[in-house]
């Protein structure tokens, strides 16, 4: 896949006005770039070129502004080159409009990073969400451990509800994070399997 690299020539930063659709920019690249361990400037440019077993390759399941994050993301889950070549970007003319809508796309932004997660680092989206509630389990188990030592009597019964549902919910969270981690893998295997194939 060949992307035109709107950033690494200082046009973008130049001419873009918009703030957020920088920051936006700036946030899903940096993402992608280390969950995948790439050095990409440019996730969300929209010139690009693709190759026939790209195109063979990649199901269009979303719409929209995420189709750019989307490629990107499945040319580096399957290995596939991504050139960048720098292109000069001007912002628009006076007097016209962007189909951008700031907190729209923002929120769209938000939900791309979320599901890059979830589908192609299972164990990351998963895990992290067991961990963090794991932690909210020990908090909320503290005072009815330190109850239960000290007078062998549990007054709190709701919190030790609460920290025995969240530690539970944690290692569920954590079983889904390893299945699914594991089916990621393997569709990996059985892709690079067809692409010999062919």
């Amino acid at each position: 896949m060949v992307v035109g690299d709107r950033h690494s020539a200082g046009h973008y930063a130049a001419e873009n006005k918009r703030v957020l659709h920088g920051f936006g920019n700036r946030l899903v690249r940096d993402l992608v770039n280390k969950l995948f361990r790439a050095n990409l400037a440019d996730i969300m440019s929209g010139y690009r070129v693709v190759n026939r077993r790209f195109v063979k390759s990649y199901p269009i399941l979303v719409e929209g502004f995420e189709i750019e994050t989307d490629m990107t993301l499945h040319a580096l889950d399957k290995r596939f080159r991504i050139v960048e070549i720098p292109v000069k970007y001007s912002d628009r003319p006076a007097g016209s409009f962007s189909k951008v809508n700031t907190l729209r796309d923002g929120a769209r932004v938000l939900s791309t990073i979320g599901n890059i997660l979830r589908y192609y680092r299972p164990l990351v989206f998963f895990g992290g969400a067991a961990v963090l509630l794991a932690l909210l389990g020990l908090i909320a188990g503290v005072p009815v451990i330190e109850e239960w030592i000290s007078e062998r009597y549990i007054r709190h019964v709701p919190l030790a509800i609460l920290a025995t549902g969240l530690e539970i919910v944690a290692i569920v969270l954590a079983a889904i994070g390893l299945i699914l981690d594991s089916i990621t893998n393997q569709d990996k295997r059985n892709f690079e399997r067809t692409l010999l194939d062919r």
